[in-house]
C-alpha cells in the first residue's frame, strides 16, 4: 500500500463517523452484502457514507491490508474498523452497537 493511498483512506475514515467501503454506492449498491449493510445502518437513523471500493483495485487491496479483512463491505465507526454486519448484528442485538453509535454522535448534539 502506498503512503498516498493510506492517506486517502485515513482521510475518508476521519471525515465520516460511519463509513462503509462496499461494492457500489448508497443509492446504487452493486452487491447484496453492500445493500444489506446499507439497510442495516438505515434502521438507526444516523448519517453514514458508502464509498465504492469496487471501482478501485488499489484501494480494495490497501483496505484488505489495513484491516486484515479480505471481503467487502468493511465498516468503520468513529475511525475504528468493525468488519461487516456479521460482526455488527450480534453487537446490535446485545445493545453494544447502539451505545457505540450514541457515543459517536453525542458530540454533534452537544
Amino acid at each position: 500500500m502506498t503512503p498516498e493511498m493510506k492517506s486517502v483512506i485515513d482521510a475518508e475514515v476521519q471525515a465520516n463517523k460511519i463509513l462503509v467501503y462496499g461494492k457500489g454506492t448508497k443509492t446504487m449498491p452493486r452487491c447484496g452484502f453492500t445493500l444489506e449493510t446499507i439497510q442495516f445502518f438505515q434502521q438507526f437513523g444516523y448519517p453514514f457514507e458508502v464509498v465504492d471500493a469496487l471501482a478501485d483495485a488499489d484501494k480494495r487491496q490497501a483496505l484488505a491490508e489495513m484491516t486484515d479483512w479480505p471481503t467487502l463491505p468493511k465498516v468503520f465507526i468513529a475511525g475504528k474498523f468493525y468488519g461487516d454486519t456479521d460482526i455488527l448484528e450480534p453487537m446490535r442485538q446485545s445493545g453494544e452497537l447502539q451505545k457505540i453509535l450514541e457515543d459517536t454522535f453525542a458530540e454533534s448534539r452537544a
